[in-house]
């Protein structure tokens, strides 16, 4: 088995013993199975109370990995929807202009990375669910630790289910040549070990953690994630139920929307869940995300991908502050006073990825960067869209209107149903501009086609959808995978 080592010295101690699968099927490649030096063996490890935190830490450590949090997360998320572009100099990288322009096919590679990112993570997760119950240790913290597992196994299954719809469906480390080589689960019941796992995370996580221990999944972050899945499978009362409970958790909206996304605006009291960053001089890769760097101003701080569309800077209202807060212009100088260069390649960059200046870089651009994953503003919105598919517009309006009102602009007094439907949704569009789920919200709200087609994108209805299986994932399996329609 191999190992990896994750340390941390503020937020999460990231100390954990990582079983490395590029996905499902990599056991099959031996070549990877080498000895590591220094480390537990396998045969060693799930033994002590030290292990099981090991084993868990590790599973949060894996958010922070390439396939996770960079091109191929920001590929089909942002780039494929309607809010950003490609970006970057036009000669790089021009293979993420198949997620712009959904010309990607089954073989191109980011989909096959999106794909084991996510199962790597499901697989530290079965791990830990798997072995630390028989461990001797204290029976609190066990729980907990299970409970946790279990929010970042639905973590992952949801980011899944949302892209490629049925996927494979493993909820223990694979025992059985079915479960080494397993078909492909129908959505609606991985919707439900979703839903049941964010059920029993919610009844054991805490509210809160104590300084050591911030950014751990808590009880808000489990019945946010919960709302969110029954959001997408439109269960209006369970979606104004959960909230309901989320907004009497003690979130509020930070004032300045320019402060949620600085590192010295995070895990506060609008964060949910965020993935936890830091630069460790001197052991670089224990704690490297490269999400911010990816998406950092070309030739000045970054890479410059998945940039701002004009279709994202038209869609702000007059006198939104979001507006400013979300698109770094070039030229500009910012709040924390990074003049912008006037001969960058791009007109706009996300803002919401940008990391001062002043910060270190002694591991890189933007390491110290979280990234954001729930927070308040999503709950309230949630709770808006739910209240007006239930015919509850005063409660819709209000809480639409604290968004509203937090962004400058004036509340919305009176609507329909279906104009009130509208403005959510576009309400969703630019408060949670370019984190990952305007594509998602325009498939579920069946405007996919409509409004990516108008975006002059190559949007086939009943295709793109969901995304292909990778055809390398296929290939392992000797067919048992099956191909999404169109592909």
């Amino acid at each position: 088995m191999n190992t990896i080592l994750y340390k941390s010295k503020r937020k999460i101690t990231m100390l954990g013993c990582v079983l490395a699968l590029g996905g499902l099927y990599s056991c099959k490649e031996d070549f990877l199975d080498v000895d590591p030096q220094g480390q537990p063996r396998g045969e060693d490890f799930f033994v002590t109370q030290e292990h099981a935190l090991q084993s868990v830490n590790a599973i949060y450590g894996n958010l922070r990995e390439w396939k996770l949090a960079a091109f191929a997360n920001l590929a089909v998320t942002n780039i494929a929807s309607d809010n950003a572009d490609k970006g970057s100099d036009p000669g790089d990288a021009t293979f993420m202009n198949d997620f712009d322009n959904f010309t990607f096919t089954p073989t191109q590679f980011i989909l096959n990375d999106y794909w084991t990112g996510q199962y790597q993570g499901i697989n530290l997760t079965n791990q830990a669910l798997d072995n630390i119950p028989n461990i001797s240790m204290d029976q609190t913290l066990q729980q907990r630790l299970l409970a946790e597992a279990k929010f970042l196994r639905a973590h992952h299954y949801f980011n899944l289910v949302r892209a490629f719809g049925d996927v494979p469906l493993l909820t223990r480390v694979p025992q059985t040549p079915e479960e080494i080589n397993p078909v492909r689960a129908p959505k609606e019941e991985v919707y439900q070990q979703i839903i049941k796992d964010l059920q029993e995370a919610a009844t054991v996580l805490p509210a809160n953690y104590d300084a050591v221990n911030v950014g751990r999944a808590t009880k808000g972050a489990a019945l946010t994630l919960l709302a969110k899945v029954n959001l997408y499978q439109k269960n209006w009362q369970q979606v104004l139920d959960l909230t309901n409970q989320v907004m009497g958790m003690g979130y509020s909206l930070t004032p300045n929307y320019n402060d949620i996304f600085r590192i010295s605006g995070e895990n506060n009291s609008e964060s949910i869940f965020e993935v936890q960053a830091l630069t460790l001089p001197g052991n670089c890769g224990a704690s490297n995300i490269q999400w911010a760097e990816v998406q950092g101003v070309r030739g000045q701080f970054g890479w410059g991908f998945a940039i701002p569309s004009e279709n994202l800077v038209n869609a702000f209202e007059e006198g939104d502050v979001r507006m400013d807060a979300t698109i770094l212009f070039r030229g500009e100088t910012t709040p924390e006073g990074d003049k912008i260069k006037d001969d960058v390649p791009n007109p706009y960059y996300n803002q919401k990825a940008y990391v001062p200046s002043f910060v270190t870089r002694d591991c890189g651009y933007g390491k110290d960067q979280n990234m954001r994953i729930l927070r308040y503003a999503e709950v309230l919105l949630m709770h808006a869209e739910a209240a007006n598919e239930l015919g509850m517009t005063s409660e819709a309006l209000s809480s639409l209107n604290m968004v509203r009102v937090r962004a400058k602009l004036d509340p919305i007094e009176t609507a329909t149903q279906q104009e009130l439907r509208n403005i959510i949704w576009q309400e969703r569009r630019v408060e949670l501009a370019l984190e990952g789920d305007r594509f998602y919200d325009l498939v579920r709200q069946g405007r996919a086609a409509e409004v990516l087609q108008a975006a002059g994108k190559q949007f086939t209805a009943g295709k793109n959808e969901l995304y292909a299986i990778p055809q390398r994932q296929i290939d392992l399996s000797g067919g048992t995978l099956t191909q999404n329609p169109g592909y």
